[in-house]
């Protein structure tokens, strides 16, 4: 693997950072969103997406380029650039969509990987099995080595200063996903594609997908810049890129306004069913949806959803890096979790593997907003769990919600979800973060934790005063802490 991505900055596992692409003389910035182009039906001209919607980098299909009486030749004689009429970064599949939706293609990992060198390719693809999901570990496993052999077949076709992606596969099985990243990793290709995972997100299998995702990752490690094949609605970006996703490409602007559907971040709305566009893009403030029903042209009413569903996309990957910049990632991805109940089902999945997240978490960023009873599982919370083995208080210590004493030899403050806070570090982040006066359960569950790693790691004797503690909350102090409830006074 080349030196070709730099990590700028990180919060949770999402990234901001470059892709350097030698080939286009381009760099990336990450998170990043290709627009899928299809080389004979642009419902949206690559020059308008580069000059309107700012996309530095697209996707279109190398197999369908190959396999084309009308553009083959072109594409070898002009080249890709002058072909599509993009001055960007371009990245071309392989054909092994065509192989998963047929059975089977007419190219081998040479010819293909051949051909998109000589018509310009930026970015190529071998190509690897797609497995789907659900099917048996066996034949996971047997698709899997087949794609190694390929993956370390594209390691010895001469292609130049294109770069190479390595797919990394193994359906739904957690344990090949890992071995297929580490495997891939352990290549001299660029970029990592996390395949075969489109069925997952159309039956809105999110949770599923957040588990072969960070397999995946555990096996790529940190320096792999990460590309999620497919994942093309903006619902589901911030989720995506929390789990350390960099590239996506997205076939979804114009495939679903073929179909008139309006892509928001908390869905997908039906032209058909709109009195109002929610939305301030140019199609939407000059236009109604009746304006686009009663068009007499087809095509035109198409284009104009595409243009919209693009506008809604490129600014939702602006606003996933604003969020790393700021440091409240997290935040988004509970936001556009509440939009649906499958998505919230990612972002509580998300938060099982929250020490996976908490390795390149930030350890100081903008305030910690508490929004709802997953807030009390972000890596935060558990980073300073594991921290609080670190301090090794003396004496009678005093854990409370109330005011200091000075009957003890020390006193802390108590606060859910973080449990135990020295007070020299109540001002430092995330303790200093924004709270509900009214927290639930979760919370003092997790505050409670927290008492427990400190009586665990120290010999100090632990006096906790809490106000009204619920009883699973009480249930999970240790038995030798002393608990007793604050008076109103108190």
């Amino acid at each position: 693997m080349s030196g070709v991505f730099e990590v700028r900055e990180y919060d949770a596992a999402g990234r901001r950072g470059e892709l350097t692409v030698p080939r286009a003389d381009v760099t990336v910035e990450t998170p990043a969103l290709l627009p899928v182009v299809n080389p004979h039906v642009q419902t949206v001209p690559p020059s308008q997406l580069e000059s309107e919607f700012g996309a530095e980098i697209l996707i279109t299909n190398s197999y369908v380029l190959h396999g084309s009486e009308d553009l083959r030749e072109p594409a070898l004689e002009q080249g890709l650039h002058d072909l599509l009429g993009f001055s960007g970064a371009i990245m071309t599949d392989s054909g092994s969509f065509q192989l998963a939706e047929y059975g089977e293609i007419t190219v081998t990992t040479e010819e293909i990987l051949q051909f998109q060198h000589a018509i310009g390719s930026d970015i190529g693809t071998p190509v690897d099995i797609p497995t789907p999901p659900d099917v048996s570990h066996e034949q996971a496993s047997e698709e899997l080595a087949t794609t190694q052999e390929r993956l370390e077949l594209a390691e010895t076709v001469d292609t130049g200063e294109m770069l190479v992606t390595a797919p990394v596969q193994g359906s739904t099985h957690p344990d090949l996903r890992e071995r297929a990243g580490r495997e891939a990793a352990s290549t001299s290709l660029d970029v990592f594609p996390i395949g075969a995972v489109v069925p997952l997100m159309n039956e809105y299998r999110f949770d599923d997908l957040v588990d072969v995702v960070t397999a995946a990752k555990r096996g790529l490690g940190e320096a792999a810049p990460v590309h999620l094949f497919g994942a093309g609605h903006p619902m589901m970006f911030a989720l995506a890129v929390a789990l350390g996703c960099d590239l996506f490409d997205s076939a979804a602007y114009a495939l679903y306004a073929r179909d008139g559907r309006y892509l928001t971040v908390r869905g997908t709305e039906h032209l058909e069913d709109l009195d109002y566009f929610p939305c301030s893009c140019p199609v939407c403030t000059d236009h109604t949806p009746a304006d686009l029903r009663d068009l007499d042209d087809e095509r035109e009413c198409q284009r104009l959803l595409a243009e919209h569903n693009l506008y809604v996309s490129f600014e939702e990957m602006r606003t996933v890096r604003q969020a790393i910049r700021r440091g409240n990632l997290l935040e988004l991805v509970e936001m556009r979790a509440r939009g649906h109940p499958t998505m919230l089902d990612g972002y509580r999945t998300l938060l099982d593997y929250a020490d996976q997240l908490e390795r390149t978490d930030p350890v100081s960023k903008d305030a910690f907003f508490y929004l709802s009873s997953e807030s009390a599982r972000r890596p935060e919370v558990l980073r300073h769990h594991q921290r609080l083995s670190r301090l090794d208080p003396d004496g009678e210590i005093l854990l409370t919600e109330g005011n200091h004493s000075d009957a003890y030899d020390d006193s802390w403050r108590l606060l859910p979800p973080f449990g135990p806070v020295p007070r020299e570090l109540a001002d430092a982040y995330p303790l200093a973060g924004e709270l509900p006066e009214r927290v639930d359960v979760q919370s003092y569950e997790a505050a409670a934790e927290g008492v427990r790693r400190l009586a665990a790691d120290s010999d100090a004797e632990l006096t906790v005063f809490h106000r009204d503690w619920p009883e699973t909350a009480l249930d999970a102090l240790p038995a030798d802490v002393t608990v007793e409830v604050l008076g109103s006074d108190q």
